[in-house]
């Protein structure tokens, strides 16, 4: 028979409607949909950043230099090159009302900014009035937050290093947020020329100076670039344009949306278990279909085609509904969405998203129907006289079981390209793999578990006729067990690193992490501030040392980035030190310390993990711009840095000599007992040196913890598609199911078994199934919780009960919610009718 016969009666087949395709349909939906979803959020942030990038720059381009301003040749450079240049410093600060203080992340900003867009005030007013301050007081603006923290209202007056501001207005956008990258503390902006006198940027301070450029119309960025990289990159100074105004932020936007998808696979793998679980129900109700088509001399090849083409119609319609769903609803919510994200983002439909979705569906779909295909192609003609079904526990023949590994590859080969992540997808895809397989074997178990114990449990109606359902021929078992466990390892597993990394977090603070952070300590006030300390009881350690900031240019004369792409010690400026002799509590790994007076040529101490991440080591050559100027030394030693105790740790120490007359400031962590003795502390260094900054280590901590919060809860987000995928496939067990419990409700009825007995053996199924993939579910996700912590965070683990807990709960309720909806029906069904059907 022709491809147009098999065509035509798959077409009247399809005349009947949906019935036995609505698992399939949604399962396909649902997986096209997250996967859709994801990746127009993530190309609608990068169309955002790509359309919006001067804005989101503050200008046309930007000339970044650490700790210091541009020399009189760099300026003249930019006023040669741009049309307009505004100058801004970027600092972080104590800002002081009465006895409360907090630190702020100021911004110090000329007559010209911004460049681009406007800053928007409450009330509202140009930035220019509000900055102008009154009552001889210069003006400031800030936002809210810091304002509540400090307990102040506009026109009230507070205080940064030595110099007083009035509160003018509240911020109420930045045109420019994201240039700020991972603040410590809510924003303040003030005029550069109001801290002049205030010691906030003396010589040595640590601050980022930025030039943003408006460049003439018919400007050519990368002849700029190019120009900026051969004239100024020796300087130390960083060039960045509107073509990629934010990097790490497209980066992490990137690598999320990769990650998100990749979690998004796990639904379309749950999906496939309902997907050919559904496919299974169908064909097993047409083998009297299929056996007369075989008696009317329909081949194998004709069998297979008709059933086929319906799969490839119902596919297309399920991805055409994910598509429209996945994208139509980002799109429609593209202004609240957009309000609540910190970058710009155009929202509109992207054809990247919707061909990476329609790719891992078609996959999908075609690696979980080809076997029950191919084994309907097997049904015989003489199955119309006996009671034969397709067959599902036999492998289909080498062909298909080759076909479907090809696929499988294909699908892995074409997540890794798009998500860009090869090794995280192969991690994805075996964990994906390995859980169902170890749900499939639990699944395997629990049936022969149930038939093995079920003589055993005569005096046990109940409990014996659920362990009947489970172990007896045509359960469901497998599916329900591979579909809601699946979903319910995800979120275990990110459960499991959530908890464990707060816990390393909190368990760490009070035995290994410093209390405080203070920067910007001049020489002459180190003196002081070490005296205040070392009779105060409450102080259990002090450690200080000198500090400037470099950047690492070039290695053994080659471009830096070039050796160590991607690192990030090279990736932006690195604290920098100096010590004379060797530091208390440092361990030489290798090579020879300098030895106390040593006078002679630079030579560099470098942190012993970091090196060897980078390819480097003893006798390499380092070049580290530091205030415009290069100093180049041989690495003498490695050492190790525990960087994890949020402690203080150099990557880079050098001999006294080889800094000498550099202005630097000096950095100190404190280690305190007590919160009283934190604020007292707090209180009279920031009172008598104004221009020390304190930075709060469990403050950043959490800020930390909470960034990371906010990851895991997109995690979940995206696993409880899963989630839902896997009760979809369970309702669809369970209705599958139906027909057999009626029958069994029934012949009970006759028996004399009352509806609460045989209610309670259906509950009892149900319960049996959901606790049995929830423990298994358990397993697979604190196997992976710990895989992750150990090999990626590197931090300790320990089972997070309540969350482990939680899940096992979650699946018994889910499975007995499915189980007791559908028990209704065999539980009102009248055992004559449904035993006469049977006839």
């Amino acid at each position: 028979m022709s491809l147009r016969v098999a065509a035509r009666l798959a077409g009247r087949e399809l005349r009947g409607g949906l019935r036995g395709f609505r698992i399939f349909l949604g399962c396909v939906i649902l997986g096209v949909a997250a996967i859709a979803a994801v990746g127009t959020l993530r190309e609608s942030v990068q169309a955002g950043l790509a359309t919006q990038g001067a804005e989101l720059l503050g200008g046309d381009a930007e000339i970044e230099l650490t700790y210091r301003f541009a020399s009189r040749t760099e300026r003249l450079w930019m006023e040669d090159a741009a049309a307009r240049v505004s100058e801004i410093a970027d600092f972080r600060s104590m800002a002081v009302a009465g006895e409360a203080r907090e630190l702020t992340q100021v911004k110090a900003v000329d007559a010209a900014y911004p460049l681009v867009g406007r800053v928007a005030l409450d009330p509202d007013m140009p930035l220019e009035a509000a900055l102008a301050g009154s009552d001889g007081l210069p003006g400031a603006v800030m936002e809210p937050v810091l304002a509540t923290r400090l307990g102040i209202g506009v026109g009230d007056v507070f205080r940064l290093g030595e110099q007083r501001f009035t509160l003018t207005a509240e911020i109420v956008r930045e045109p420019d947020p994201s240039r700020a990258g991972f603040g410590l503390g809510p924003r303040t902006i003030v005029a550069r020329t109001a801290l002049d006198g205030s010691g906030l940027l003396a010589p040595g301070s640590l601050f980022t100076s930025r030039y943003r450029l408006d460049l003439p119309p018919d400007a050519d960025l990368d002849a700029l670039a190019a120009r900026a990289e051969e004239e100024l990159s020796t300087s130390g100074a960083r060039w960045t344009d509107a073509r990629n105004a934010s990097p790490q932020v497209a980066e992490f936007v990137t690598r999320l949306g990769a990650f998100l998808v990749l979690v998004g696979l796990s639904g379309l793998a749950v999906g496939g278990v309902g997907i050919s679980a559904a496919l299974r129900a169908y064909l097993a109700g047409k083998v009297q279909v299929i056996a007369t088509l075989r008696t009317l001399g329909a081949d194998q090849r004709t069998v297979f085609l008709i059933y086929f083409l319906q799969v490839a119609v119902l596919a297309l319609l399920g991805i055409a509904g994910g598509l429209i769903l996945g994208v139509g609803l980002p799109v429609a919510l593209g202004p609240v969405i957009a309000a609540q994200l910190p970058v710009p983002a155009v929202f509109a439909p992207y054809p990247a998203p919707m061909i990476e979705a329609t790719l891992y569906s078609v996959l999908s779909v075609l690696i979980f129907t080809l076997w029950p295909l191919a084994r309907a192609r097997e049904v015989r003609a003489a199955a119309l006289y006996r009671d034969a079904g397709i067959g599902g526990a036999r492998w289909p023949g080498w062909p298909w079981v080759l076909i479907t590994a090809v696929l499988f590859a294909l699908l892995v080969i074409a997540a890794a390209l798009f998500s860009g992540n090869a090794p995280l997808t192969l991690w994805t895809a075996g964990g994906i793999i390995g859980a169902l397989a170890l749900l499939w074997l639990a699944a395997a178990a629990t049936t022969r578990a149930a038939r093995a114990l079920r003589p055993r449990l005569r005096g046990r109606p109940a409990l014996g006729w659920a362990l009947g359902a489970i172990g007896g021929p045509g359960n469901t078992a497998g599916p329900v067990m591979l579909a809601l466990g699946l979903g319910l390892s995800v979120l275990a597993a990110v459960g499991q690193i959530d908890g464990n990394l707060r816990r390393a977090i909190a368990a760490d603070l009070p035995e290994r992490a410093p209390s405080f952070f203070f920067v910007d300590l001049q020489e002459d006030q180190m003196e002081w501030f070490l005296d205040r300390l070392k009779d105060d009881p409450g102080v259990a350690r002090v450690d200080h040392a000198p500090m400037l900031r470099g950047i690492i240019s070039r290695i053994n004369d080659r471009p830096a980035r070039e050796v160590a792409p991607g690192h990030w010690v090279v990736e932006g400026d690195r604290a920098v030190s100096y010590a004379d002799s060797l530091p208390a509590r440092t361990t030489l790994t290798a090579g020879d310390w300098w030895g106390e007076g040593y006078t002679g040529p630079p030579q560099l101490s470098f942190a012993a993990e970091e090196a060897a991440e980078m390819g480097i080591g003893i006798g390499d050559e380092i070049t580290v711009n530091i205030l415009g100027r290069d100093v180049t030394a041989p690495i003498t030693s490695l050492r190790e840095v525990d960087f994890s105790s949020v402690g203080m740790g150099f990557v880079m120490l050098m001999n006294p000599s080889a800094l000498a007359g550099a202005p630097h400031s000096f950095i100190a962590t404190v280690y305190a007992d007590s919160e009283a003795t934190e604020e007292a502390i707090l209180r009279d260094v920031t009172d008598r040196h104004p221009n020390v900054t304190a930075i709060n280590v469990r403050d950043a901590l959490m800020r930390v913890t909470d960034l990371l919060a906010s990851l895991a809860s997109a995690t979940s987000w995206g696993a409880s598609v899963t989630l839902l995928t896997g009760f979809l496939v369970l309702i669809g067990a369970a209705a599958a199911d139906a027909r057999a419990r009626s029958v069994e409700a029934a012949i009970l009825k006759v028996l004399g078994a009352t509806r609460a007995r045989i209610l309670a053996g259906l509950a009892l199924r149900s319960l049996i199934l959901g606790a049995a993939a929830g423990i298994v579910a358990l397993g697979a996700g604190i196997g992976g919780g710990w895989a992750v912590s150990r090999f990626v965070m590197e931090t300790p683990f320990t089972v997070i009960w309540p969350s482990a807990l939680a899940i096992v709960a979650g699946g018994t309720a889910i499975t007995l919610l499915a189980g007791l909806v559908f028990a209704l029906g065999p539980l009102r069904a009248r055992p004559a009718r449904v035993l006469r059907a049977r006839e």
